[in-house]
């Protein structure tokens, strides 16, 4: 994925409905779905040995989601990280959100294994 490719933040991206959104969680153990003030968002918390674990998993993220202009909410605790995908523009989820998830979920595995 690259920013040519992606067109998060469009104010008309198609935002998904409940129904679908639950299919995608399907695939997606560990995420819930939220709602903050009606705005619908995918949220993980992962966890970690340690803050310096963390920490990195969080660069990691910031680093994918500076090369598609596309950021997720990032909140970093001692053996923690909880990542939250949602599009600020359309105030909910859409299915590039769910993409952003997956890459996330690649990260992490990537990380607990290498």
């Amino acid at each position: 994925m690259d920013k040519q490719e992606c067109n998060f933040c469009r104010a008309d991206a198609p935002r998904l409905n409940a129904e679908q959104i639950q299919q995608e969680l399907t695939v997606l153990p560990g995420w819930q779905l939220l709602n903050e003030q009606g705005e619908e968002k995918l949220s993980r918390q992962f966890s970690f040995k340690d803050f310096a674990s963390a920490l990195a998993f969080t660069n990691q993220i910031g680093a994918f989601a500076e090369s598609i202009g596309h950021h997720p909410d990032l909140l970093t605790r001692w053996g923690s990280v909880t990542v939250t995908w949602y599009t600020h523009k359309i105030g909910g989820v859409q299915q590039g959100d769910f993409l952003c998830a997956i890459e996330t979920e690649l990260l992490f595995s990537r990380q607990n294994t290498g």
